[in-house]
């Protein structure tokens, strides 16, 4: 049987997507990363060397970082099991977890309050509130759309994600200052984050505000992102309780080992460790 990787295809698994109530963000990453797959067949039937080769030309010529490529295997590989192809499924590289964060990935709590000042003083008072927002509850950008008139006056968010319901608190100080912003743009009733159009405003827009606004604050741009703010909450929340298991619960983690991931140490806390261990003898 020949294979081939076709529009009707595509359209058939992205409505499997939404029966199987994928979330809207991971349906457009599976149809992106699939569409890399059809790039490189470019009309070739799909065979077990073909996706072989894309695995390599990926790592090869398109310089992609190995979790980037596993992300994309991982698409494919599913892509194929839903078609029933199983022969053409190949194995994902294998990775070592990374034991800490490099310091130019770690997004710190200053840089943060850098963030929020510099798009203050840009004028963007809705960037500022929800790179805040964010940044003190660790919700998700697309999570974003439960802050409602309603559940800033409760003081608690309602989230229905990835099949699962959370609470998740609003501190206080947060609270008063989004009932502030409520006040000051005549909101009503409904979602507080909203486009002109009264639509949720897109993950990608604010990734888009954030990268200028970081670039105004003069700060590394690989690390300003939504949700990296989210990992700085975690290492926050982490570092005042010491409890990982009310972290994933904070979070809407199902796996504690995702959770691990979020609290990791920078590269620069953990060479002071390894200097505070003594197992190197003092030169004479």
């Amino acid at each position: 049987m020949e294979r081939f990787i076709t529009e009707e295809i595509f359209l058939q698994y992205k409505e499997y997507l939404y029966s199987e109530e994928k979330s809207e963000s991971t349906i457009k990453k599976y149809m992106r990363d699939l569409r890399k797959l059809a790039g490189y067949a470019a009309g070739r039937e799909v065979t077990k060397k073909l996706v072989a080769g894309y695995k390599k030309y990926l790592k090869e010529k398109k310089g992609y970082k190995l979790t980037s490529i596993n992300s994309f295997i991982v698409a494919a590989n599913r892509l194929f099991e839903y078609l029933g192809w199983y022969e053409l499924k190949i194995r994902t590289y294998r990775i070592q977890k990374e034991v800490f964060v490099p310091e130019s990935r770690n997004l710190s709590k200053a840089e943060y309050k850098k963030l929020v000042k510099a798009a203050l003083n840009k004028g963007k008072k809705r960037l500022a509130m929800i790179i805040q927002t964010v940044c003190a509850t660790g919700m998700r950008i697309s999570e974003l759309s439960g802050v409602t008139l309603e559940s800033v006056t409760e003081g608690v968010v309602e989230i229905y994600c990835k099949g699962k319901q959370r609470m998740v608190l609003l501190p206080g100080k947060l609270r008063k200052k989004l009932q502030r912003y409520i006040k000051e743009n005549r909101i009503v009733s409904g979602v507080v984050f909203c486009t002109s159009g009264g639509k949720a405003v897109d993950r990608s827009n604010i990734w888009k505000e954030m990268k200028l606004i970081g670039e105004e604050a003069g700060i590394y741009r690989g690390k300003v992102y939504p949700h990296n703010l989210r990992h700085l909450f975690a290492r926050e929340f982490y570092a005042a309780g010491k409890d990982i298991a009310k972290l994933a619960d904070v979070l809407g983690h199902s796996n504690i080992e995702t959770t691990r991931g979020y609290i990791k140490a920078t590269s620069t806390e953990h060479q002071r460790l390894l200097d505070r261990m003594g197992l190197v003898p003092g030169c004479e």
